[in-house]
């Protein structure tokens, strides 16, 4: 399968989805008129930088500079990909 993005893409969240804070649930979550899916801590991490004007490789340099010593570009396309296909993300062509 072909990567949906290269570190120079620029994803965004679809309108019709919206990231929030859901202290009921005490984490964030990806809103959609069908529903709602949980985010895990390093999701929102991620989601919280998908702006749809910063390009993957900032979105990586900004979590590894808050998180020092773990690289994270392996974990992260690993989730913007399931992002991708699960519709939660498209790509801005940077």
């Amino acid at each position: 399968m072909n990567k949906p993005f290269e570190d120079d893409s620029v994803p965004r969240i679809p309108p019709l989805y919206r990231m929030q804070w859901e202290e009921a649930q005490n984490c964030h979550v990806l809103l959609y008129p069908e529903g709602m899916v949980k985010l895990s801590g390093s999701a929102g991490e991620i989601l919280k930088r998908v702006d749809g004007k910063t390009n993957i490789s900032a979105i990586i340099a900004s979590l590894e500079k808050q998180f020092p010593g773990i690289p994270l570009a392996s974990d992260v396309n690993n989730f913007l990909e399931v992002a991708y296909g699960n519709g939660w993300l498209r790509n801005v062509i940077a």
